[in-house]
């Protein structure tokens, strides 16, 4: 039998308090990013703060009815919800203008609207709406592969836009995943990814494949405590490329020293194969399609970046890894970011009085790099004051999380908790020089109607369904 809830005394009204004061902090630091002398109203909607109150208020609005509305209907409709967004999606692509290079937006009468900001509402309510069954097993290849295409649609529609660093954003679904069950090692495997990725870009593809081979060579050695049979297989493999690498450079030309490793790979597979199977080694193998596949992980990542990666993302990351310096081109925004930043001091310049702020050398800083008006402005007490409300926000998701009854609710609120951690660590990790500049929004601070409508709608979803958690949903 279905229990009816009072809303008002059932919502989580500590993590509603944080949200207005983030969004509150959020049109202080756009206001003092954009401040005009010659436009000093705060309801002037000429200017960015002004436009931004509009954003709020509706904002707001949006929220209540949020609340307002039967918890099982966010259950019920989320297949509804996911289909007609990525129908917006496949829409912007055609009829949508273009911004900044992005054909990422729909115009009504001057004001506009990015679907993709949506999207990650959309797939969040969908993901759990799949996951939530029983019957749903995220070890069992075909679960898995189901739950990662459902939030890898809206991606590759938005990279068509294309809009990279939306698209960055769904990764953060894999955290999602794994707590509903999906195996570490697919979790680890990911951050294995990430930091071949960062050895590729760092050093040549040779001595990353050479240090991978060795790095086998050292595993099988002390997981065997033996040092021969290892070492015969090495310098099989090592025959095996010297003598690809002389056919391709003498006798036919067979792809290179790349190809020759991978041929190398695959012809010693055979015979390792026929070494598992007599002696029962299932683990050599392991390690060897570990490596095989590693290997052939970095060539991807190298074609990759050098051939559909844009030239400025390519020197971005170049400059984020040290390999260009560029401070006036590619690398301005982050240079200035980092000035505006640590030009604040420990206790800042005071509201109002930040140089860098007022005479706009920072580019978008009231979108994508609106820390670096907390950071100038504010300074390091103001920046950690900052962090910490947005760790409360986080701290606090995670415990409405785990107190869901409903696997529906618990599985929406990681993912609710997932995104805007996302945001939060690329945004501040960007202006501060530790992740490429790839432009998304700081959740609640940034400038802009659709972030903020977007991240309303994500937050005050689950704190509607935790409202409601002693409901049956079914």
């Amino acid at each position: 039998m279905k229990r009816s809830v009072n809303i008002l005394l059932s919502v989580d009204w500590l993590t509603i308090g944080v949200y207005l004061l983030l969004v509150f902090l959020g049109w202080l630091n756009i206001y003092a990013a954009v401040y005009d002398e010659q436009h000093p109203s705060v309801i002037d909607f000429s200017q960015r703060y002004g436009k931004q109150l509009v954003w709020v208020f509706a904002a707001l609005v949006i929220a209540l009815i949020v609340m307002l509305v039967d918890n099982r209907i966010y259950f019920f409709f989320s297949w509804f919800i996911y289909g007609g967004v990525v129908l917006l999606l496949v829409l912007v692509l055609i009829i949508g203008k273009e911004i900044n290079g992005a054909k990422a937006w729909f115009e009504f009468g001057g004001v506009g609207l990015q679907p993709s900001e949506f999207a990650k509402f959309a797939t969040a309510l969908v993901v759990a709406r799949y996951l939530h069954s029983p019957a749903i097993n995220l070890t069992r290849p075909r679960d898995l592969m189901t739950a990662v295409a459902l939030f890898m649609t809206p991606v590759m529609l938005i990279i068509l836009q294309p809009d990279l660093g939306t698209a960055v954003v769904f990764i953060s679904f894999f955290f999602v995943l794994f707590r509903a069950g999906m195996s570490p090692y697919i979790l680890f495997s990911g951050l294995l990814m990430i930091i071949l990725f960062l050895l590729t870009i760092l050093f040549d593809d040779l001595f990353v494949a050479i240090g991978l081979v060795i790095l086998a060579f050292i595993i099988v050695v002390l997981q065997s405590r033996k040092f021969l049979p290892p070492l015969t297989g090495l310098a099989v493999i090592a025959a095996l490329v010297a003598g690809g690498w002389l056919t391709d450079r003498y006798l036919i030309n067979i792809g290179g020293i790349e190809v020759a490793i991978i041929i190398s790979l695959l012809i010693a597979g055979l015979g390792l194969s026929w070494f598992i199977f007599r002696y029962k080694l299932k683990w050599v193998m392991v390690i060897y399609l570990f490596l095989l596949g590693s290997i052939m992980y970095i060539y991807t990542v190298d074609y990759a970046f050098n051939n559909l990666l844009r030239p400025h993302q390519q020197t971005r990351i170049n400059i984020i890894l040290g390999i260009e310096s560029d401070p006036l081109g590619k690398g301005y925004n982050l240079n200035q970011s980092l000035i505006s930043i640590g030009s604040g001091g420990f206790s800042g310049k005071g509201y109002l009085q930040g140089t860098q702020t007022k005479f706009r050398f920072v580019p978008e800083q009231s979108t994508d790099f609106i820390f670096c008006t907390v950071g100038e402005e504010w300074g390091f007490i103001g920046s950690i004051a900052v962090i910490g409300i947005y760790l409360l926000l986080f701290f606090r998701l995670i415990v409405l999380a785990e107190r869901q009854k409903s696997a529906f609710a618990r599985i929406y609120g990681y993912s609710v908790f997932s995104i805007l951690f996302f945001h939060f660590f690329i945004n501040i990790g960007m202006t501060i020089g530790l992740v490429p500049v790839i432009g998304i929004p700081l959740p609640f601070l940034s400038y802009g109607g659709s972030s903020l409508w977007g991240f309303t709608i994500l937050l005050f979803v689950f704190l509607r369904l935790d409202a409601s958690r002693t409901e049956y949903l079914l």
